[in-house]
């Protein structure tokens, strides 16, 4: 018996030092508090910006599910807009640029930090080319900087019939419009699925990267300098897994989708952006194991069940920029 209690004596010991280390190195368990309350508190407000098909939030589910309120749960001021659903990343920027303008007015804040999710990512860095003053960072995740080869794959069978082009246009700006009258903040800006695909086709993202160039990579599926050449601070990530999840309804769709890069370049890619078409400015990571869908959580929460959770991911980036001052 003694024998017996000594050993449990050691164990009790060597849990209660294992739960005192872990928690002073890396946050807490269940047996100890940690004040996470302003660990996402930015200097500048964050604000959140949808891709292509995309949306504020829709019948009580977020675009970017979960992300607002944990955020905000750590100290964060933020803001999820919605911009038109199809249409170039000149167009939509424009949309931003004057929802930015009302958030600086609301918050009292001279500059925001943007976060872009897919076509969001240009979206952003629109705004931040062509008023760096009122744009303390973007952070891209996601996104298509260099096009997508579903999108030259699109673009390909578009060239081959000018009336498959005017059907299929039809029929996505009609999709596009539906979600924009399911959502909480309808806009009526009309939808303009042609302009999508001309900004993220290959062809039409280097135009757009020749006008708007700040934070592209210095070599190819490198990194961008950060800061910027107008001061604004530049991020990127992404995930390189088109099926991540059985319970996932998108994954099939996904891994259809991603079969144009096994036609094309052949790269890594989270079903419809190429991992090296992702990187912006400094690049935190390009493989994560998440779809497209998993990159904001849409699928309320499903995800890879051994890859870390979408949501840590945005706080994580948080605390970056106010580690930064931003």
């Amino acid at each position: 018996m003694k024998y017996f209690l000594n050993w449990a004596a050691r164990l009790a010991t060597a849990f209660t030092l294992l739960i005192v280390s872990y928690s002073a190195s890396a946050g807490c368990w269940f047996f100890c508090s940690n004040d996470n309350s302003n660990y996402a508190q930015t200097k500048y407000p964050i604000v959140l910006v949808h891709g292509m098909l995309g949306f504020d939030s829709i019948l009580g589910m977020d675009y970017f599910y979960g992300v607002e309120d944990a955020l905000e749960d750590k100290g964060a001021n933020v803001f999820a807009v919605q911009v038109t659903a199809l249409d170039s990343s000149e167009a939509r920027g424009e949309e931003l640029l004057l929802q930015v303008q009302q958030i600086l007015a609301v918050s009292g804040a001279s500059k925001v930090n943007l976060i872009g999710h897919s076509h969001g990512g240009p979206t952003a860095r629109y705004v931040a080319s062509i008023r760096p003053d009122l744009v303390a960072s973007v952070t891209s995740v996601g996104s298509p900087h260099t096009g997508s080869d579903v999108g030259d794959l699109v673009q390909d069978i578009s060239d081959s019939s000018d009336t498959l082009t005017t059907g299929i246009s039809a029929i996505v700006n009609a999709l596009g419009s539906f979600i924009n009258l399911l959502s909480s903040n309808p806009t009526d800006n009309g939808q303009n699925s042609l302009g999508t695909l001309e900004s993220l086709n290959s062809e039409g993202a280097a135009a757009f990267n020749a006008a708007y160039p700040e934070g592209m990579p210095t070599s190819y599926c490198g990194s961008g300098a950060n800061p910027a050449s107008n001061g604004v601070h530049y991020y990127s990530w992404s995930g390189t897994s088109p099926y991540t999840n059985v319970f996932d309804p998108v994954d099939p769709f996904l891994a259809i989708a991603s079969t144009a890069f096994a036609l094309d370049s052949g790269e890594a890619n989270d079903g419809l952006v190429g991992r090296c078409s992702s990187h912006w400015g400094t690049v935190i990571r390009d493989n994560y194991r998440m779809n497209h869908l998993d990159e904001v959580n849409l699928m309320i929460g499903i995800h890879h069940l051994f890859e870390t959770d979408p949501v840590s991911v945005f706080e994580q980036q948080a605390n970056r920029l106010k580690k930064a001052g931003l």
